[in-house]
């Protein structure tokens, strides 16, 4: 019910007066003031200001004429004029026209009146918490931590990852944390807006969007206002940053093809006698520049903007940074920030991710799954071997989401992307690459006659492979001979530690290399262990023995040999000949690698860093972009030197403290961008625009998390518990 309807009953007797009767008597509690020619300024200084009705703007022009009142201080809030935000519901064309704005007039009285009533309470909430005295440490208690999570329907830019544990973790501990305020006895705390940790950083400004109104265009020879009809229209198309100052030159030069104002008053028909030169103004639009030619009188002549507009009058330019920001891997908060050292309005947040839910998000989930269409065609008649592995977005038991990526071996292209929320396997992060991985075999056996996969040592992994669901499906489980040669170094690096054995560690480096060659050279599991049981006999400086012998042609005189049958030998055989490990020595005969994937992985930190969070299907489209990425430029060419040879570069590893080298390629032309942002441009200009609120998708995790509200206890509950008795006097028994 609004003011109109709650005056129009105060002021009739229920049931009794009619509608033409109340609206007659509530004129008459009316104050109307007739400003004439003005009206139109009187407007736009309103819009200019952000004022929401007549009579704020009024008093703000007798406060500034007289001064403000010290008795009667104005109710009314003023907030700091900024440019006009990103709407996508206003009509690209056509304005309020002069009986619209009169008819919109009408209703200025009662939106004062409710106005004013919400700036008081505005205002009084602020003086109901001190924040000084709500932050001092002395009003704060100790909290126990909790595993609520924020389900904002925005990826949060923030500087620090959400790092709640688990209570099915292992080694779980509950951790502590201090409540601020909670000593108080009251606290507004619950009803104050939540921010994130981008706001605090980098400081954003929040946005205002002010009602749109655009003066309409008379018709003349003027050119209208360009507009994105077809995807070729914006797409490849340059663009460049412009100063005002340049702006401002190049209009001072131009000259209108119209020797008078072209307005024409609606209601007399009488043309509007003003002459050029006419008076130029620029705003600012989202990234746009707005150059607005007005008469003496105030009317508009001709209105020109630095962009086209695409569907439902948006800036093209707001729509397609919204679009590159993520198709860049950037954040929003760094862009911002950007813009905001150079001095350039940007995107309204809440459109930049309202584009990025509506438009880009499931267009880059439709065009990898078209892509992963192609290259399932490709090894329809094939063997398929595969190298799989998992990748957290945080390091230990805080991570939230699990990335299992899955990758063909002969054409090193990127088949499969999996990702696991927390909240699908009931917040424990122990078994999300178990369960990607499953995720992942259950696809792919169902695509692809896949005969060997290629994993680390994970033991859950290993389970199904060897007596789980997969044991019976015929396919070989392949581990990483990397992770194979690093165990082996931390067997004998901690045999090593025992008072006696430090010789060991003079060993290590071959006795790795030597089972590095073994599981190179060897055909058979029978192979392997003749080759590597003869290692027992090198280290003791026997060469020959019954069964065959080194295959080294020479040998280092001056090695520190050990001694037959002392303890850093016995020990040595004892880690040779264990029982779990010849069991699983099988698997390193085929002589895989995970280390292209692994590199795969971090090409993803690009895209996804660990230090962001984000929201389960921006997190999702963000792993896929990195795939498309790697996919795309996975053959480039090397880059020759100018007589054709190869050039080369060296790259320093800090953990094995020597320096690698690689050749230089071609660098990247990211060619499959330009159909990516024709999708989604396409999407904008085929759909129906953004919907005023976002729902979570049918299979998004963040639905696990709503849980039904718990009703209240009743009495008799309350009494029966130990707080209830301490609060709620016993009844005598009758």
């Amino acid at each position: 019910m609004d003011e109109y309807e709650r005056q129009s009953m105060a002021l009739s007797p229920p049931k009794k007066k009619t509608r033409h009767i109340s609206k007659r008597l509530f004129d008459k509690t009316r104050n109307r003031v007739d400003i004439g020619g003005a009206f139109l300024r009187w407007r736009r200084l309103r819009q200019t200001k952000n004022i929401k009705s007549d009579a704020e703007l009024a008093i703000f022009l007798l406060d500034s004429y007289e001064g403000p009142s010290t008795s009667t201080p104005s109710k009314a809030q003023w907030t700091k004029s900024v440019a006009p935000a990103l709407s996508s519901i206003c009509p690209s064309d056509g304005d309020l026209s002069c009986e619209s704005l009169e008819r919109e007039s009408t209703l200025d009285a009662p939106e004062a009146l409710e106005q004013s009533l919400h700036n008081m309470n505005v205002q009084s909430e602020p003086h109901m918490m001190d924040e000084s005295e709500f932050n001092d440490l002395r009003n704060s208690v100790i909290d126990w931590g909790t595993d609520e999570e924020d389900d904002e329907n925005h990826d949060k830019d923030d500087n620090s990852h959400d790092e709640d544990d688990n209570s099915q973790d292992e080694d779980y501990v509950p951790h502590i944390s201090i409540r601020i305020g909670g000593a108080l006895p009251t606290s507004c705390i619950d009803s104050l807006p939540i921010i994130s940790m981008s706001d605090v950083v980098h400081d954003i400004d929040a946005e205002i969007e002010p009602p749109s109104a655009h003066i309409p265009m008379p018709p003349t020879i003027l050119p209208a206002q360009l507009e994105v009809l077809a995807e070729d229209d914006l797409i490849g198309k340059r663009a460049s940053i412009c100063y005002e100052d340049c702006l401002k030159q190049l209009a001072a030069v131009l000259m209108l093809p119209i020797k008078q104002c072209p307005y024409r008053c609606p209601r007399s028909h009488t043309d509007c006698p003003c002459l050029p030169p006419f008076e130029v103004s620029i705003t600012a639009r989202g990234t746009a520049s707005i150059m607005e030619w007005t008469c003496p009188a105030g009317h508009t002549v001709w209105k020109w903007t630095s962009q086209p507009t695409v569907k439902y009058s948006m800036l093209a330019g707001d729509f397609m940074l919204a679009t590159n920001i993520l198709l860049s891997g950037s954040n929003y908060a760094k862009v911002s920030l950007l813009f905001k050292f150079m001095n350039i309005e940007m995107v309204n947040r809440s459109t930049y991710f309202a584009i990025q839910d509506t438009f880009c998000v499931d267009t880059i989930k439709e065009c990898w799954l078209e892509k992963r269409v192609e290259m399932k065609s490709h090894l329809q008649d094939k063997d398929v071997v595969i190298v799989a592995d998992g990748r957290m977005d945080s390091p230990g038991h805080c991570a939230q989401y699990c990335t299992y990526t899955a990758m063909e071996n002969d054409t090193r292209a990127i088949i499969s992307v999996i990702t696991i929320d927390k909240r699908e396997t009931s917040r424990n992060s122990v078994i999300m690459e178990k369960e990607a991985f499953i995720r992942t075999m259950d696809g792919l056996l169902s695509e692809l006659k896949l005969v060997e996969v290629c994993t680390d040592a994970h033991v859950q992994i290993s389970a199904l492979m060897n007596k789980g669901k997969y044991k019976d499906l015929g396919v070989q489980h392949s581990l990483d001979m990397w992770h194979g040669a690093k165990n082996l170094a931390k067997r004998i690096n901690a045999a090593a530690q025992i008072r006696g054995q430090s010789c060991l560690n003079y060993w290590l480096k071959d006795i790795v290399n030597h089972f590095w060659w073994c599981c190179k050279v060897a055909g058979s599991y029978q192979r392997f262990l003749e080759l590597w049981f003869g290692l027992a006999h090198h280290v003791v400086n026997e060469h020959t023995w019954v069964l065959g012998g080194c295959h080294h042609e020479e040998h280092d005189t001056s090695k520190q040999w050990l001694t037959r049958g002392s303890a850093p030998h016995e020990a040595l055989k004892t880690i040779m000949r264990n029982k779990r490990w010849l069991k699983e020595v099988h698997k390193y005969l085929n002589f895989r690698s995970t280390a292209e994937l692994e590199s795969f992985q971090n090409h993803i930190l690009m895209y996804a860093s660990k230090r962001t969070a984000y929201t389960p299907p921006v997190f999702e489209a963000r792993t896929i972009l990195a795939a498309m990425d790697y996919n795309f430029h996975l053959d480039r060419p090397e880059l020759p030197k100018p007589d054709g040879s190869k050039q080369y570069r060296r790259l320093y590893k800090k953990q094995a403290r020597r320096y690698s080298v690689y050749t230089v390629k071609a660098a990247k032309t990211y060619g499959h961008i330009p159909n990516l942002q024709a999708r989604i441009l396409h999407k904008r200009l085929t759909g129906k625009g953004m919907p005023r609120r976002r729902s979570l998708r049918p299979h998004d995790p963040r639905r696990l998390g709503l849980l039904p509200p718990v009703p209240a206890p009743t009495l008799d509950e309350l009494v029966r518990t130990q707080v209830g008795r301490c609060l709620v006097p016993e009844l005598p028994e009758i």
